[in-house]
C-alpha cells in the first residue's frame, strides 16, 4: 500500500505540473495516462495485490487519482476547442492586402467609344463568324473569281478549301445583314480580321475593324459626309479638320478616303503624320449597285452609303500608339497607362 501511494504522489506531481504546449502534446499526455495502456489501467490493475482490509482505501485512492488525471486533460481539451472556435486572430480593422487594378484594353475602350457615338444616331451593332465563305467575304461584295481587287487583301485560307477563309474584313457582315434583314438598314459592324502580312509596326496578321452601313431611299454621299463629320467631332473633338480624297474600293463607287489633322502636331507636321499635317483614318463611299443586286436590291430605288475604319489605327491616332505589336503583348506596363480612360 505504501508502495502504491508513492506511486501515485509521484504522478499527480507530474500531471499537476504539466502544461502542453499543443495539441499534440496533450495527445501524448493522454495516450500516456489515459490510455488503453495508460498508467491509470496500470495502477487499477495492481489492487489485486493490496491487501483486503486496504482496498477500501486503496480504491479511494485511485479514484482520486483517475479524476485528477481526467479533469488534467478535460481542462485543457476544452480549452483547446475555444481557441480553435475563435479561430486565428485576425485583426479586421487593419487594411486588406492591395490587389493591383485590372483595365479595359485600349482597343476595347475605342472600340465601344465608337460603337456608342453611332448608336447615338441610330445605328445598331451587327456580327458575323470569323471564318467566312467566298460568297460573303468577297464574290458578294463585287469582287468575282479573278477579280484584281482580291489582291489588295493577303487572304488566310482555311486548310486547302478555297471556299473558306479567315475574314479578311467585316464587310462580310454586312453582306449577310443585306441577305437576312428587311429595309431599311445602318448597322454597324465590329470585329476582328485576318491577313496574311509580316508582322510588325505598322502590320499585324489579325487586327480589328468597325464597319458602318447604311441603305435606305434617298441616301445621298452628303448624308455620308455628315455622319462622317459627327464622329470626328465626338471621336476627336470640335477642332479636328477634315478632308476627303478621292479612292478605289470595289463594294463601293464612288469611293473615299478620310483624312483629318493630325492629333499629334494639330497639322504642324510631325512622325505620326509624316510630315504632312494630315492622318488617314477610315475608308467610305456610296454602296455600288452591283452589291446591291447581288442582294435583290433594286438599285434605283435604294441607295446607300459604307465606310470601314481600323480600331487599332483610331487608337493610334487618339492616344499616340507608334507600334501595333504593343496591343496584342499584353505587357502591363502599356496596359496599365489607359486604366483612368
Amino acid at each position: 500500500m505504501a508502495s502504491l501511494q508513492e506511486q501515485i504522489q509521484q504522478y499527480e506531481q507530474e500531471i499537476n505540473s504539466f502544461v502542453p504546449a499543443n495539441a499534440a502534446e496533450l495527445e501524448d499526455y493522454r495516450i500516456r495516462f489515459l490510455g488503453t495502456k495508460g498508467i491509470v489501467k496500470m495502477i487499477f490493475g495492481e489492487m489485486k495485490t493490496v491487501p483486503a482490509d486496504q482496498r477500501k482505501e486503496a480504491g479511494q485512492l485511485l479514484n482520486g487519482f483517475k479524476i485528477l488525471a481526467e479533469e488534467k486533460y478535460e481542462s485543457f481539451k476544452s480549452l483547446q476547442a475555444s481557441a480553435a472556435a475563435k479561430g486565428p486572430a485576425i485583426d479586421n480593422t487593419l487594411p486588406g492586402t492591395p490587389l493591383p487594378l485590372g483595365t479595359r484594353h485600349p482597343l476595347r475602350v475605342v472600340e465601344n467609344k465608337i460603337i456608342s457615338i453611332f448608336e447615338r444616331i441610330g445605328f445598331s451593332v451587327a456580327t458575323g463568324p470569323e471564318i467566312e465563305d467566298d460568297w460573303h467575304n468577297f464574290t458578294s461584295l463585287n469582287m468575282p473569281q479573278h477579280h484584281p481587287a482580291r489582291d489588295m487583301q493577303d487572304t488566310f485560307y482555311v486548310s486547302t478549301n478555297p471556299d473558306w477563309v479567315l475574314r479578311t474584313h467585316t464587310s462580310s457582315a454586312q453582306a449577310r445583314i443585306l441577305e437576312s434583314q428587311p429595309l431599311p438598314i445602318r448597322v454597324i459592324c465590329p470585329g476582328r480580321v485576318y491577313r496574311n502580312e509580316t508582322i510588325s509596326a505598322r502590320a499585324h496578321c489579325f487586327f480589328h475593324q468597325c464597319e458602318g452601313l447604311y441603305v435606305d431611299k434617298n441616301v445621298s454621299f452628303a448624308d455620308l459626309k455628315q455622319t462622317l463629320y459627327y464622329f470626328v467631332t465626338e471621336m476627336f473633338g470640335e477642332n479636328t479638320k477634315v478632308r476627303f480624297r478621292p479612292s478605289y474600293f470595289p463594294f463601293t463607287e464612288p469611293s473615299a478616303e478620310m483624312d483629318i489633322s493630325c492629333t499629334v502636331c494639330g497639322g504642324s507636321g510631325c512622325n505620326l503624320c509624316k510630315h504632312t499635317g494630315w492622318v488617314e483614318i477610315l475608308g467610305c463611299g456610296m454602296v455600288h449597285p452591283n452589291m446591291l443586286r447581288n442582294f435583290g436590291i433594286d438599285p434605283e430605288v435604294y441607295t446607300g452609303f459604307a465606310f470601314g475604319m481600323g480600331v487599332e489605327r483610331i487608337t493610334q491616332v487618339k492616344y499616340q500608339v507608334n507600334d501595333l505589336r504593343l496591343y496584342s503583348q499584353n505587357d502591363v506596363r502599356f496596359l496599365r497607362q489607359f486604366q483612368s480612360v
